[in-house]
């Protein structure tokens, strides 16, 4: 999030290296919290290389399986370490697997634009 400097009223966005490392230490922190992670990710913005001020994250996780639908997933995830706001999709390894192999726009976008941060398969 963009934080105030304490001498002046101008907001400063994080840098691009501050968004890496706290992604980064994110993405560590929940491969351990959450066993049945299979790859953890990113796209968006950040991932083209275009993000700016105001720019949020685009995550992605992959588990094994999941007992609760797909809108209450995220619920799960503490996505408050990170100094950008951020959105997180959570599908089961099941339901990604089907969705590489739709040919919607939203599978063409995950093709290209997902940067693994985890693999743990």
């Amino acid at each position: 999030m963009p934080v105030r400097s304490s001498s002046s009223s101008v907001l400063v966005w994080p840098t691009r290296a501050t968004v890496d490392r706290a992604l980064q230490g994110w993405a560590n922190e929940n491969k351990a919290r959450h066993p049945d992670v299979v790859r953890l990710g990113y796209f968006g913005s950040y991932a083209r290389g275009q993000w700016g001020v105001g720019s949020d994250l685009d995550l992605v996780a992959v588990v094994r399986d999941s007992e609760l639908p797909f809108e209450r997933r995220a619920i799960e995830w503490d996505l408050t370490p990170l100094p950008v706001a951020a959105d997180l999709l959570v599908y089961t390894r099941a339901e990604w697997d089907s969705l590489m192999t739709s040919g919607t726009r939203l599978a063409r976008v995950l093709a290209t634009d997902v940067r693994w941060l985890t693999d743990c398969v």
